[in-house]
């Protein structure tokens, strides 16, 4: 396994681990897209609002697209998508800027672009049995995003209870919302089915992962299985 290097950066309320060697890029990227996004708010604010998807101005920019378009395929708030979005964009200036590889962990909301395996943990916050489980990503199954949302972790809204839901998808904007979803819809283990076939349902999700007490379902297409390293 390759030895990576992360680097923290926290910009508003945003903390990410990022593993890149370009990593001015991404940070800029985060920043020149917060930017634009914040812009974009003010002359739109129900887009920063709704818990709902929303209308585009015409002259709405790519961050906003990504995530309207994102919150209109799973039925959420735009909002619901930012992290993801975010995640995304700033592997694709690390590209361009030469990177070969880039890991960017928005705060569970993750996009990685890998020239070797890398291992990606999954958290419940708990000592269940799910706590000790992880992805095994191949490079060929990147560029890949893999975002996660709680009732019991992190600062974001959710209207569940679900100890863990991660999805697994190509588009990141669309892994978010779907991961913000899928926790909203469990709030028993008995949710945990409904909540796995409505995600599933969506097109442009691989696989989903969804944790509630003593129960894990999983669904469609997951990297490996393996168990999380200490």
């Amino acid at each position: 396994m390759t030895k990576r290097t992360y680097q923290t950066f926290t910009h508003h309320e945003a903390a990410l681990r990022i593993c890149c060697e370009a990593f001015d890029a991404v940070t800029e990227e985060v920043v020149r897209q917060r930017r634009i996004l914040e812009d974009y708010i003010l002359r739109h604010p129900a887009f920063g609002t709704s818990f709902e998807p929303v209308e585009l101005l015409p002259d709405a920019p790519e961050v906003a697209q990504r995530m309207a378009r994102a919150a209109r395929s799973v039925g959420v708030g735009p909002m619901a998508a930012v992290a993801g979005a975010m995640a995304e964009l700033a592997v694709e200036a690390a590209l361009k800027a030469g990177a070969a590889e880039a890991i960017v962990d928005n705060g569970g909301d993750i996009f990685v672009r890998a020239t070797s395996p890398v291992v990606i943990g999954l958290h419940t916050g708990t000592v269940k049995l799910a706590d000790r489980l992880a992805f095994s990503l191949r490079p060929e199954d990147t560029p890949i995003s893999i975002c996660s949302s709680s009732g019991r972790m992190g600062h974001s809204t959710s209207l569940g209870q679900c100890d863990l839901a991660t999805v697994v998808a190509r588009d990141g904007a669309l892994a978010d919302a779907a991961a913000t979803q899928a926790a909203n819809l469990v709030r028993t283990a008995d949710d945990v089915d409904t909540a796995l076939e409505r995600i599933m349902a969506i097109d442009g999700i691989d696989g989903l992962v969804v944790v509630k007490d003593d129960r894990i379902g999983l669904a469609g297409r997951l990297p490996y299985l393996v168990k999380a390293p200490r």
